[in-house]
């Protein structure tokens, strides 16, 4: 007997690719750049109102304020400045959402930010303070497995863990880099197969061939990835076949 499971499936969206509208109808969640990395009060709006009307919901995507390389080098800031920024930027999309009479969902750091305060300290603990305000009414998106889950957990944040279904994984559950030749899959039918892994069965296959254990309650897949839209399209068709249905 099978039992339907639901699952979040998120995008990275307001980017500059502007392909929103064809990805919205295949996602449930998006992380939508609100100035950090890319993005602005006129694509956020846009964005917000196609993400209403698609039902999709809007989470906060703050990054390091690096536009030129797109958030993906780790910045030297220091913590103060880093809390002024992160607090701007989702303080930003926050009174996008008003004007749209929407309400975000939850928030999601970007690229470098993502993975530096994934590995907890200083970092982690401001980016927290950051976003405090919010705790009780939204979601924090959050790497599974890292430092990062277990201390917003403790300091009485809702998350939800994070897996990657276009992004190959080390042992350590750490995404390999962006460098690597290997970073990315793009052919819908193996990254069915990843996404099929640690939906079912909770395990994940890293680049050195070691399963490993891995617990998520929402699923990315980048709205820049080579071929987004039919890895999505082809989620939408196969998934329904082993009766994981998109929680919308």
């Amino acid at each position: 007997m099978y039992l339907n499971m639901n699952i979040d499936i998120n995008c990275d969206v307001g980017e500059g690719i502007g392909n929103e509208a064809e990805l919205f109808p295949f996602i449930s969640s998006c992380n939508l750049a609100c100035g950090g990395h890319a993005g602005d009060e006129t694509t956020m709006q846009a964005i917000v109102s196609l993400a209403k009307r698609h039902q999709v919901e809007i989470g906060a995507h703050p990054s390091y304020p690096d536009k030129s390389n797109f958030g993906r080098i780790s910045m030297d800031l220091n913590l103060a400045e880093l809390l002024g920024t992160i607090q701007t930027q989702v303080s930003n999309l926050v009174s996008v959402c008003e004007k749209e009479h929407v309400k975000l969902h939850h928030i999601k750091a970007h690229g470098a930010l993502y993975n530096d305060t994934a590995k907890g300290g200083p970092l982690a603990l401001t980016f927290l303070k950051a976003i405090e305000e919010y705790k009780a009414e939204l979601y924090l998106y959050v790497p599974s497995a890292s430092f990062l889950a277990q201390m917003a957990s403790e300091q009485g944040f809702k998350i939800k863990r994070e897996a990657f279904g276009d992004r190959n994984y080390n042992e350590d559950l750490s995404l390999v880099s962006r460098k690597q030749s290997n970073a990315i899959i793009s052919e819908p039918s193996l990254v069915f197969e990843h996404l099929y892994s640690m939906v079912q069965n909770q395990q994940v296959r890293t680049v050195s061939g070691v399963l490993k254990t891995i617990v998520a309650d929402t699923y990315c897949i980048h709205g820049d990835t080579p071929n987004a839209l039919q890895i999505l399209m082809y989620l939408s068709e196969e998934l329904p076949k082993k009766h994981i249905y998109l929680q919308k």
